[in-house]
């Protein structure tokens, strides 16, 4: 239980970096080609990093709240033949 709320933590804080230090990681990383054609000029890699950030943070809160399982079984639960209701 405990290394869940940590592993969540570290999602959320990992998440929030890259949300706030988007234009560092684009400046050392370099720019995405492909998020670059798909979204648009110079900003497709900034958006598409603060995208990465945005899924991490809340997938953390998934896990610190103990709700990653429900939710992934409640969106994506019909690709793998899952029409149960999920359980807590």
């Amino acid at each position: 239980m405990v290394g869940r709320i940590i592993i969540g933590l570290v999602l959320v804080a990992v998440g929030f970096l890259v949300v706030w230090k988007t234009e560092w990681i684009n400046q050392n990383f370099g720019s995405i080609a492909w998020a670059e054609a798909k979204f648009g000029g110079s900003g497709g890699s900034r958006l598409l990093y603060k995208l990465i950030g945005l899924t991490s943070i809340f997938i953390g809160f998934l896990t610190v709240t103990n709700l990653h399982r429900v939710f992934f079984v409640a969106a994506f639960g019909w690709l793998f033949g899952m029409n149960q209701e999920p359980t807590l």
